[in-house]
């Protein structure tokens, strides 16, 4: 079979790997030197670009080769004027963006603080410092989105030292595609276990759990590579015929509490594994 291989030509063994993935492609680059060539070249790797990357790439974009441009874009750019963040999965292709703050809508924002702090991939991220209501919602095309994919959504956030009032009870979250329902979950934002916590707001808590009839508790936060915290919004399945805005939203309406110290940077789609 490998003397068949070595007869074809070189223009004909990258079609046949342009039908393949970025990480079959990436393994054969690691086993065979034969290949290298027609598994490098731009013909494999423009099969593994998004069709309409020439509308996403901030301008003017330079790169080498349409390889190292798969490879960059496997690392995040900022795009839309610095709004978003954009990324390829590196074993498929398949697109994934992370929202900034700035490009969600975060009701009440009266009570929002807009800084720039220096863990973040964004110019700015948004602090709630005083309300009784969180609400934070964030909208995407789906034709943005890579078709025939599940994605999860997450928010991004932080938990500043002074915060208050977050842990009174669960934030629901809920994912729609116009009036059509996707996903609902329930997350806490506290990443901590806390004796007091449970002393003082347990019984309100079960009431609370009760009351949203909730099977499971709520899903606690988990900490990223890149050292921010992330709480499940929820999954949802991108058909290829799906048109319109895909709404995430997370909030915290029902407890009246003051609430204070947490901070935003985004909400993060991204393919599931």
């Amino acid at each position: 079979m490998a003397c068949l291989w070595r007869q074809l030509p070189e223009d004909c063994v990258s079609r046949i790997l342009s039908g393949t993935s970025p990480a079959d492609v990436c393994r054969i680059l690691t086993v065979s030197k034969e290949f290298r060539l027609p598994a490098e070249s731009n013909l494999v790797w423009n099969q593994f670009l998004p069709s309409d990357i020439h509308t996403i790439l901030p301008l003017p974009f330079n790169f080498s080769s349409t390889k190292d441009l798969f490879f960059l874009l496997s690392r995040s750019i900022l795009v839309d004027d610095g709004k978003k963040a954009f990324a390829l999965e590196r074993s498929t292709g398949r697109k994934s963006y992370i929202l900034s703050a700035a490009d969600l809508s975060i009701f009440h924002n009266s009570n929002w603080s807009w800084k720039s702090i220096p863990e973040s991939r964004f110019d700015k991220v948004g602090e709630v410092k005083a309300a009784e209501r969180l609400e934070i919602e964030g909208k995407i095309r789906s034709e943005t989105l890579s078709p025939n994919t599940t994605y999860g959504a997450y928010l991004l956030f932080k938990i500043s030292e002074g915060a208050y009032g977050l842990y009174s009870i669960p934030c629901e979250t809920f994912i729609a595609s116009g009036d059509r329902l996707l996903a609902t979950n329930t997350a806490t934002l506290d990443d901590t276990n806390r004796p007091l916590h449970a002393f003082f707001y347990g019984n309100r808590l079960n009431k609370m759990n009760e009351r949203l009839r909730l099977n499971t508790a709520p899903a606690a936060p988990s900490k990223r590579q890149d050292g921010w915290l992330e709480i499940h919004i929820g999954d949802f399945f991108l058909g290829a015929a799906d048109t319109g805005d895909i709404t995430m939203a997370v909030t915290e309406i029902k407890g009246h509490q003051l609430k204070g110290g947490l901070i935003v940077e985004g909400i993060h789609l991204r393919p599931n594994p």
